[in-house]
């Protein structure tokens, strides 16, 4: 049986670029659809057939949560891959002199915490029945407390720090299932993360993607550090 991976927000950018290197890497993947009207899914899915599963899937919508991991279940029975990589950046918010939008800081908070969260609960089961056992996180350098050096941005920056903590507990609860626990920062990559295609970024998606494969598939000890980039190179918490 091929190995299954299980990629939210695959619609385009680096979703979508994951989704490609880990069928190109012989996976069945499951791939998670927000916008059914972008049509890169479906010409992936003319070239690799039953290979790819598409899923519609909003992170924020607990029932669209549930049905994606019930079809996994019924389709493969288990998994071994998950990756969340379904995220958002908008916010309207300026500095703290500025205009907050807490709205936006919200929909970040839902988005960017909680959604990774509804789904690794969804699926932990899945996870524990497969042989690889990895739980990947696109988080962000900007989750760094260490590191720090922004002036604004408080929403994203919260939301990804928020989801790095969510992830050292996921980590002390499951690492007697052997399931590896990891968080990337993948890159300032040329993606759409801020609504239009980020042109003035400095890493092609796929680039970024091919790394982040190659770590997973590296297959880490649970004891190694979680935070690392898409080369592999530690961050700090």
């Amino acid at each position: 049986m091929k190995k299954t991976a299980y990629i939210t927000g695959a619609d385009r950018g680096l979703g979508l670029a994951l989704t490609k290197v880990f069928l190109e890497s012989n996976f069945k993947v499951f791939a998670g659809r927000f916008m059914s009207d972008w049509p890169e899914l479906d010409e992936l899915k003319k070239e690799y057939g039953e290979d790819l599963h598409i899923l519609s899937l909003d992170v924020t919508d607990q029932q669209s949560v549930n049905a994606a991991a019930d079809y996994i279940n019924e389709q493969a029975g288990q998994l071994d891959i998950l990756i969340n990589n379904a995220g958002i950046l908008k916010d309207r918010s300026e500095d703290l002199f500025g205009e907050f939008n807490y709205e936006d800081m919200m929909k970040l908070i839902d988005t960017n915490t909680f959604g990774p969260l509804r789904v690794s609960k969804s699926v932990v089961p899945l996870l524990m029945k497969g042989t690889s056992k990895i739980l990947a996180n696109i988080s962000s350098e900007a989750a760094s407390l260490t590191d720090s050096w922004r002036v604004k941005e408080y929403g994203y920056c919260m939301s990804k720090t928020a989801l790095n903590m969510q992830l050292t507990i996921l980590q002390n609860q499951l690492k007697e299932y052997g399931i590896k626990v990891l968080a990337f920062h993948p890159g300032y990559v040329r993606s759409y993360i801020f609504g239009e295609f980020n042109q003035d970024a400095t890493i092609d998606a796929i680039e970024s993607a091919t790394g982040i494969k190659n770590q997973i598939l590296k297959s880490p000890a649970i004891e190694e550090h979680m935070f690392i980039d898409y080369q592999g190179n530690k961050l700090d918490w």
